[in-house]
Order: structure tokens, then C-alpha cells, then sequence
């Protein structure tokens, strides 16, 4: 996909779409985390995901089965690192250091989906790419802290945490967008939380957090499973196919702008002016981005295909 082509099947916004329905995960995640252990939760969520997916096993390993060695290493990769690793990384952050340390390292995850997607991907990006790029991730910054400047990163071992989390995350667009051509979306949602059961499991058991968590915990463990899980990743999947993961990691900073929404709305969470002012820049640059792909006719980042 490249010049104008690229801009004619552009999903830019199908992506920005699914990121916001990872925002509705803090509403979900909430009550669950202050009654369950955070191993407990990742392994439900993969469990009931692959039960939902169950019937489309078998023509996701036939997918899988037809790709060479280098898309079935991606998906292993997504699958484990990005998938289970990864979630239980950041959690682990949050309990061995301070609060803002992993939210100011998640940040780096667009820098390391570029330069990843430059490597493995072939994608270059122009300019203007930078145009949307700056005030989004500055807008992300403003949006997580209510004071911006009153910033302190502590915990070599939270923030290292963070950073693999971050890196994990980054390699899932980038490898996402790798094996979106030879695997489709739905087989692709399949097996990343079928691979990444199992690995969840190994969480589970290393961390030693129970199986067992109640009836009074179903609803909201279906859920969080069912619509940041099942939903936004199909979503998600169907969108990269088409948008790459240069631009991709950029539409995915809707997540914390749905967030802080839901934050507002449903949670009583107060934001200060610079979070809002954080907000409002956030969707501004990736609304000016999906309409920059939709109108131009050369896209913000070049492929090699």
C-alpha cells in the first residue's frame, strides 16, 4: 500500500475506534482489581475469550499453519508478550514502585512502535507525520497527570517493568500489522488470546493468584472480556490490515482520552485545566490525522509495499 492507494483504504479511524473501547477498561477493571489479584483477572480474560472464539479455532490454526516461520513467530509474539506478558508487566509496575512512573514510560510505546514498524516493516514517515505525532503525545502527557509539571520517576525496577510493557505493547501493532495480510482479523483476535492463555496461565501460577473467583466477579469479568477484549481487538485487527502501525500507535492514544471521559462521567474522577486542555489536543491530532489520510493524497507515513 502506498501514495494514493494508501489513502483510499485508509482505517486510521476503525483503529482510533477499537482504542476507544479499550477506555471503557478502567470502568470494568476497577471493581475487579480492588476484589481480585491482577493474575486472576488476565487469566479469566483469556479464558472467556477463547470459550466465545472456540468454534473459529480450528480455521485459525489453519491460517496459521499456512504462514511461513516469520508470521508464525510474530503471532507467538503477540500472543504471549503482547498479550499476557505485557498486562502483567504493567500491573507488576504499579506494585513494586509509584504510580506515575509506569504511566510516564507507557508514553515511549508510540516511539518504539515507529522505530520497530521502520525495521520490520519497511515504513517510513514524513514530515507531516510529526505535525499529528508532537501535539498527540504531548496531549497524552497533559491528559495522564494533573500537574504536568510536578513529574518524579523513582523505582529503577517499576520503570523497567514499564519499559518492557511498553516495548511488548509497541511489538503487538507492529507484528499486528505484519501478519494482518496473511491471517485474517478474526483468526488473528483467535489466536492471540489462544497462545496467550497459556501463557497467562504461567502467570497465574508463578504469581500464584487463585483460579477460583466467584460468582459475585462474572458479570464484570465477562464483561471486560466481551468489550475492551473481544470487540476492540476484532475491531482493532480489521483496521490495522489497512494503516500502518506508525499511524496505527497514534490512533490508539483515543484509549486514554476515552478513559478520561469515563473517568468524569461514571467514575467522579476531577480533572484539572492542563488534562483537559491534554484531552482536547488528543483528539484534535488524531482527528486531524484521520482526516489528513482521508483528503491527501499522500499519506503521513510511506510503506514498502
Amino acid at each position: 500500500m502506498n501514495g494514493a492507494a494508501g489513502t483510499t483504504a485508509d482505517r486510521t479511524w476503525l483503529v482510533a475506534c477499537a482504542a476507544a473501547l479499550w477506555g471503557t477498561d478502567g470502568l470494568l477493571r476497577q471493581p475487579l482489581a480492588e476484589a481480585l489479584p491482577a493474575g486472576s483477572v488476565v487469566f479469566w480474560e483469556h479464558l472467556i475469550i477463547v470459550l466465545v472464539m472456540l468454534p473459529f479455532l480450528p480455521s485459525a490454526l489453519r491460517a496459521l499453519a499456512a504462514c511461513g516461520w516469520r508470521e508464525r513467530l510474530a503471532v507467538l509474539v503477540i500472543g504471549v508478550g503482547s498479550s499476557a506478558v505485557a498486562t502483567a508487566l504493567f500491573t507488576a509496575s504499579f506494585a513494586v514502585g509509584d504510580a506515575v512512573t509506569p504511566l510516564v514510560l507507557q508514553k515511549l510505546q508510540p516511539l518504539f512502535a515507529i522505530l520497530a514498524a521502520y525495521w520490520l516493516l519497511g515504513e517510513r514517515v514524513r514530515r507531516t507525520y510529526w505535525l499529528f505525532a508532537v501535539p498527540a503525545l504531548i496531549g497524552a502527557w497533559l491528559l495522564s497527570f494533573a500537574n504536568p509539571l510536578d513529574v518524579q520517576v523513582t523505582a529503577v525496577q517499576s520503570a523497567l517493568l514499564a519499559l518492557g510493557a511498553a516495548v511488548l505493547w509497541a511489538a503487538g501493532t507492529v507484528l499486528g500489522r505484519l501478519v494482518s495480510s496473511s491471517i485474517p482479523a478474526r483468526d488473528l483476535t483467535v489466536l492471540r488470546f489462544g497462545i496467550g492463555l497459556p501463557a497467562a496461565t504461567v502467570v497465574l501460577l508463578v504469581q500464584g493468584d487463585p483460579i477460583a473467583v466467584g460468582w459475585d466477579n462474572a458479570l464484570g469479568l465477562g464483561l471486560l472480556a466481551i468489550v475492551p477484549g473481544l470487540l476492540a481487538l476484532s475491531i482493532y485487527y480489521v483496521g490495522l490490515r489497512s494503516t500502518p502501525a506508525s499511524r496505527a500507535t497514534l490512533a490508539e492514544l483515543a484509549f486514554p482520552a476515552t478513559a478520561a471521559l469515563i473517568g468524569v462521567g461514571l467514575l467522579g474522577v476531577d480533572l484539572s485545566a492542563t488534562q483537559w486542555i491534554g484531552f482536547l489536543v488528543v483528539v484534535a491530532a488524531i482527528t486531524g490525522l484521520g482526516w489528513h489520510e482521508k483528503v491527501r493524497p499522500k499519506p503521513v507515513v510511506s510503506t514498502a509495499s
